[in-house]
């Protein structure tokens, strides 16, 4: 394996943006899990710094009426793909992001003890841009290099009902042939869930 792309859970070809939110995993806990997500701030609107002003806590509540329904918030992912496939890492995937919230993936509850959090520049149920998701490929591909991944799904998947993205717009099968990793399930729906 070549993990000379890695330096403490950080990935050498993402710009590293540190963000204050995230906390150690459990003892022992292993990564096992990815967890897609989509985000736009505001919703729909695309290229700003809103998003990564959002996850080091530094966004400006009154610059939108959006942003006052989520006054407060901290959150963080390890990755952020934007529109152009430019990779942002906030969190060393050593650590806990806070991505998931409440969640469970093949019964075990508390996703981001055990998940790296991935989010697409992008609105729930949208499609989503090619260079992004060659981009994802190469984030995933990488994460596997340090980290032994038993499943890639999205936070529908793991927050069902709760949460829906990344949504009808994101394209399983295509992420599923890209890989091509046979012993790893890629969710496309609640029926691959193992």
């Amino acid at each position: 394996m070549n993990h000379t792309e890695w330096h403490q859970g950080w990935w050498a070809k993402a710009r590293r943006l540190d963000s204050p939110n995230f906390g150690p995993r459990p003892e022992g806990m292993a990564v096992s899990l990815a967890v897609i997500h989509s985000i736009s701030l505001p919703p729909g609107v695309f290229g700003g710094g809103e998003v990564e002003a959002l996850f080091t806590n530094q966004l400006d509540w009154d610059a939108h009426p959006y942003f006052q329904g989520i006054r407060g918030l901290e959150v963080s992912a390890h990755f952020f793909i934007r529109r152009d496939g430019e990779c942002v890492q906030f969190v060393s995937t050593h650590d806990r992001a806070w991505h998931a919230g409440r969640s469970c993936w093949a019964g075990r509850e508390n996703c981001n003890d055990y998940s790296v959090g991935i989010e697409l520049e992008g609105l729930e149920g949208g499609r989503f841009e090619s260079v992004q998701l060659h981009s994802l490929v190469k984030v995933l591909r990488a994460v596997a290099q340090i980290h032994t991944l038993d499943a890639v799904v999205g936070h529908e998947h793991v927050a069902p009902g709760r949460k829906a993205d990344p949504g009808p717009g994101f394209d399983w099968a295509w992420l599923r042939h890209h890989l091509a990793w046979p012993e790893v399930t890629i969710a496309a729906g609640e029926a691959d869930q193992r």
